[in-house]
């Protein structure tokens, strides 16, 4: 997956960068067509002496989707953790409602509603 990084307001380390790298890549196990994502690093109350907490908001597209995620937690690592957590979810639910909608069962018992409506109007 192609994954850009952008801290703001700070120098992130090269060690978090490849942590949330080595994270994410782990995300194409849950879905497959994954096209690129964006991860947004920010320190909550920056602007004071005093930063109270780490944000991590990822953005994932996939063909037909746009996933958004935002998490705080007291260090990036923990904050990445829970954004994973919330995107396995949300991948796996998507990735199902597309194969729910396109099973053949599914296909099958609307062509036979379709053919019933068709043969219900013929009678009439």
């Amino acid at each position: 997956m192609r994954l850009q990084i952008h801290a703001v307001r700070f120098t992130a380390d090269q060690s978090l960068l490849d942590f949330i790298q080595a994270k994410l890549d782990k995300l194409d196990t849950f879905h497959d067509r994954i096209v690129s994502g964006e991860v947004f690093l920010r320190l909550e109350g920056a602007d004071s002496n005093k930063v109270k907490e780490k944000i991590v908001e990822v953005r994932l597209l996939i063909p037909g989707k746009e996933i958004f995620v935002k998490e705080h937690d007291k260090s990036f690592e923990s904050a990445t953790d829970r954004v994973m957590d919330v995107l396995k979810d949300k991948l796996v639910r998507f990735k199902q409602k597309r194969n729910d909608i396109s099973s053949p069962a599914i296909t099958e018992a609307k062509s036979r509603t379709e053919e019933d409506e068709i043969f219900e109007i013929d009678e009439l």
